[in-house]
């Protein structure tokens, strides 16, 4: 997300030595690895490129780079705003610690936690705002970079005695626990695949060796019956020719291991994005794909891979069909302004008499909606709960999940 900061852009010397210091090392390694995949294997899905760009254990953007959000990184995020939001994440979760019951052991799981500043907002507001929640609280962030583990190991280790850092979700699936698996800005960086509309049908956008040892798309067709397939029948539109966009198929698959980490409790998914209809209108034609780099946004992903973020916004309603094949139910989605203000109701009437520029400036920049309250969007899941709350009905309209089957329906 771009920095709404203003402060004056690096000089072309600073970001030249940056450049030389940072970018040079990784990017010729990585790409080799990627050319020579392709040479051996054929044409590449963007989904497989996308993958090994981010997440190459070594080589990957999110492996090499220990700053990459806030003023100083690549992109701006709500945690970036400062610790309000952390707080008011912390009052969520509390709230749902007491709706099961106030266990005597609980567990909040946070996913792509990167180098634990949002785990260390949340984890001091819960100790301010509640000890007894607090002191049975078990903060896992498994997280398989040794880079981001350094990382968090730093930032948390006045919370050691809380946060279990390091393991994998088998071992946590080995003892669940009441709680929450929460993510901020993860759904938009799982990888996905491109597609084009070409001739009244789709086309896979599929990643190439250039003439000149860079990379370049090519179309192929959709294999019939794949997941890709059966994703995109369920988009309905006048697409024009040339429409381009991205979908995902990986959600049920990433959130399955996620359920068995918890008993019962909540998924919370906050990210920006949109419900299918609005994702998939024909006007978009260019989709939302997107690469940042030093808070500036293009629109090549196959250049300079490992050295640069690329996203596309998230399809809520296939991250909450995903939800539901699993038994999940679906409990909120609403904008990331409606949400937090929600949330932070008790801190608000808390403030009245006591106006703190500062933090003001915090909850405007979370809520309104030319900032992030616009933009970004919350998705609850609920998880083996014993009373299964309806979806709100303008939630579930917002979401389009009329056409969305539960997982005891006959497909």
């Amino acid at each position: 997300m771009p920095d709404f900061d203003s402060s004056s852009p690096l000089t072309a010397r600073e970001r030249e030595e940056d450049y030389r210091k940072e970018m040079l090392p990784a990017t010729p390694s990585l790409q080799r690895i990627l050319a020579d995949k392709i040479q051996q294997q054929g044409s590449l899905d963007f989904a497989e490129f996308m993958a090994t760009a981010l997440y190459h254990p070594e080589l990957g953007y999110y492996a090499g780079k220990a700053q990459q959000v806030g003023r100083a990184g690549d992109f701006f995020t709500s945690v970036s705003v400062g610790p309000l939001f952390g707080n008011f994440l912390a009052r969520r979760f509390l709230r749902e610690w007491k709706e099961l019951g106030e266990p005597q052991r609980w567990r909040i799981l946070e996913c792509g936690a990167h180098d634990g500043s949002l785990a260390a907002d949340i984890l001091r507001a819960l100790q301010q705002l509640d000890e007894q929640a607090f002191g049975s609280l078990e903060y896992v962030i498994s997280e398989p970079l040794p880079r981001l583990q350094e990382l968090q190991t730093q930032r948390l280790r006045d919370f050691r005695d809380r946060v279990v850092l390091g393991c994998g979700l088998e071992a946590i699936a080995d003892d669940p626990l009441p709680g929450v698996v929460f993510g901020n800005e993860l759904l938009d960086a799982l990888p996905f695949h491109v597609v084009e509309w070409r001739a009244g049908k789709w086309h896979s956008c599929m990643v190439v060796n250039g003439a000149k040892g860079d990379f370049s798309w090519q179309l192929e067709e959709i294999t019939a019956n794949s997941e890709l397939a059966g994703a995109l029948a369920k988009l309905d539109g006048d697409f024009p020719e040339g429409y381009r966009t991205e979908v995902r198929t990986g959600f049920r698959d990433f959130l399955e291991p996620l359920t068995r980490c918890i008993s019962s409790g909540l998924l919370l998914w906050l990210d920006y994005g949109f419900a299918r209809p609005e994702y998939y209108l024909p006007e978009r034609h260019q989709g939302t794909l997107r690469t940042f780099s030093k808070h500036r946004a293009g629109e090549d992903p196959l250049v300079m891979p490992g050295e640069i973020d690329i996203t596309a916004h998230v399809d809520f309603t296939a991250v909450a069909e995903a939800g539901l094949k699993l038994g999940c139910d679906p409990r909120a989605f609403r904008n990331q302004g409606g949400w937090l203000t929600d949330c932070g109701r008790e801190w608000l009437l808390a403030q009245e008499g006591l106006p703190d520029a500062g933090i003001l400036r915090q909850f405007q920049t979370l809520t309104h909606p030319s900032h992030l309250g616009g933009s970004f969007h919350v998705l609850e899941l609920g998880w083996n709960l014993p009373v299964k709350l309806p979806l709100p009905e303008i939630d579930s309209h917002r979401l389009a999940l009329f056409a969305c089957r539960r997982p005891d329906s006959h497909e």
